[in-house]
């Protein structure tokens, strides 16, 4: 794995790191494969609860660095636009991975998410930002489109006419303003210390039920309404009278904390 990304598990709960602080981990090269390996490694885990996806240093990602891709004499399409998983290409599984991910994705978000970098938390399940940090659909400022699954992921969080307007214009809004229009989650002084606190409250739930709540709302907004609910009840009943649901129902009836245990292989994710 790419040095430009680095991960840590403690807990059931998986650690990323954007770790290019002086250049405030700009997406070069090796940083696109050290994300796409990152994420990879973590689908098929059966020990994760919660992953937080985070940038080292005074920003979480500012984007593409194109100079990086010149001067190395690398050919930006035929590097990233050449097709890696299930029709999505190399730069848009970057972003797409932190979906393929059973468990949920919490991003937190200092200084600035720009681009390339903004399009990449989008994929997360959670996003934190300080209130003032900077983001921004920028592409439009190189003359681009959005490239990275913003389709897939900015439209549903934020409505497509917010989506178009940060597109055409390509302006920067604060944390706050984000949060008001939905771009992320919520704010916080500490980003960091705030995922971390969420992502071990999450670890403490039922494992099953949080992969398929992750599982439902992933595959329900994007099929008809007979087969989102054909797929509510099915997993529900995958869940009824599973060990860790009745060990949910005794922890809570005993006032305990719950000892859960990994889904087996052969749980959906």
């Amino acid at each position: 794995m790419s040095d430009r990304v680095t991960t840590h598990v403690e807990n059931g709960i998986a650690e990323i790191c954007l770790n290019r602080p002086d250049r405030h981990n700009a997406l070069d090269m090796d940083m696109f494969e050290g994300v796409l390996a990152a994420g990879k490694a973590l689908v098929d885990r059966r020990d994760l609860r919660a992953v937080i996806l985070r940038g080292d240093g005074k920003s979480f990602c500012s984007g593409i660095d194109y100079p990086s891709f010149i001067a190395a004499g690398i050919d930006i399409q035929q590097a990233l636009f050449g097709i890696e998983d299930d029709g999505a290409n190399r730069a848009q599984m970057a972003a797409l991975i932190w979906r393929r991910i059973p468990v949920p994705v919490i991003c937190a978000i200092q200084g600035v998410a720009f681009g390339g970098g903004l399009q990449i938390a989008a994929g997360a399940d959670i996003r934190i930002a300080a209130p003032d940090a900077q983001l921004s659909i920028m592409e439009v400022k190189w003359g681009l489109v959005p490239d990275m699954g913003a389709t897939l992921t900015l439209a549903n969080q934020i409505g497509i006419d917010r989506a178009k307007e940060l597109t055409f214009t390509g302006r920067i809004v604060n944390g706050t303003e984000a949060a008001a229009l939905g771009l992320i989650t919520r704010t916080d002084d500490d980003p960091l210390a705030a995922a971390r606190a969420l992502a071990a409250e999450i670890a403490g739930k039922c494992p099953d039920a949080v992969r398929g709540a992750k599982q439902l709302f992933e595959q329900a907004w994007q099929i008809d309404r007979e087969r989102a609910l054909t797929l509510e009840a099915g997993l529900q009943r995958t869940m009824l009278a599973s060990r860790n649901q009745q060990e949910a129902v005794r922890a809570a009836m005993e006032k305990r904390t719950p000892e859960f245990t990994d889904p087996p292989e052969s749980s959906a994710s």
